[in-house]
């Protein structure tokens, strides 16, 4: 007969080892999986402007925006969806930021390109002169260099405020266009590649108050790299979709901006 301490310590050696196996029988994410609460903020990129069907309200929201995909395909405890088309920063900070909370574990937005005159910017380039949209584009990367940045951080703080245990994930703008032979009506090269440019200038500030407010930046332009209009698959819609010109298709809210949210959020 096994003395008493004897006795006692095999056991808890058993039942450690039992608890060994199944730590490993168990997958670590399993183990630890928390219940995901994601709220998607932001402008048009967001609301899924150019992808219709759309909710019935003033928003233009889409289930076939990036966000209602990603939430669907991950099977998330919670989504709210306040993206609004239109939206300025300032929209974020009074109309959007109520839906969350602390409870809140994953925050994603778009928002800059209407405080920078996205829809002045493009009228002044599609049917102006290439003087009215050379300084139109200047315009806009002055502000979005000089003024931008401010109201970035005042909207990431709010955000921050309002859900303090939620990751923020910032999504950028793609390059709108192609720069190859176009056709007649097009816009010249000359155009296309100076509101390329613009873009440009707001990923950089974009992506650096990003990581200034401890915000993940998404790139997207890496995945429109090719699907700009003029393309030959083009993702982003023309002049021809009116209110939808210059946004994403389907296609690129599938597989430009869904990709880019998913190679940062595993």
């Amino acid at each position: 007969m096994l003395h008493r301490p004897l006795a006692r310590a095999l056991s808890t050696l058993a039942v450690l080892a039992t608890a060994a196996v199944g730590a490993v029988l168990v997958p670590a994410s399993a183990q630890a999986a928390e219940p995901v609460h994601y709220v998607a903020l932001g402008d048009s990129y967001s609301s899924g402007v150019g992808a219709a069907p759309y909710e019935p309200s003033t928003c233009l929201r889409s289930q076939k925006s990036y966000a209602p995909l990603w939430a669907a395909a991950n099977s998330v405890a919670s989504f709210g969806f306040p993206a609004c088309a239109g939206a300025v920063t300032s929209d974020v900070i009074s109309t959007q930021v109520g839906s969350l909370s602390s409870r809140t574990t994953i925050v994603t937005i778009t928002i800059g390109g209407n405080d920078a005159g996205f829809v002045d910017v493009i009228t002044s380039c599609r049917f102006g002169s290439t003087a009215s949209c050379t300084n139109a584009v200047n315009e806009a990367k002055t502000f979005a260099t000089g003024t931008l940045p401010g109201r970035l951080d005042r909207t990431y703080a709010a955000i921050r405020d309002r859900a303090p245990n939620a990751r923020l994930i910032v999504l950028g703008y793609p390059r709108l266009f192609e720069t190859g032979s176009c056709g007649a009506l097009a816009m010249s090269t000359q155009k296309r590649t100076l509101l390329n440019e613009a873009a440009d200038t707001l990923a950089v500030v974009t992506a650096d108050r990003a990581r200034a407010a401890g915000a993940t930046f998404a790139d997207t332009r890496p995945q429109f790299a090719g699907h700009g209009v003029c393309g030959a698959e083009p993702w982003i819609r023309d002049v021809t979709g009116v209110i939808e010109a210059y946004h994403p298709n389907a296609a690129g809210y599938r597989d430009g901006y869904l990709p880019a949210l998913t190679s940062v959020t595993g």
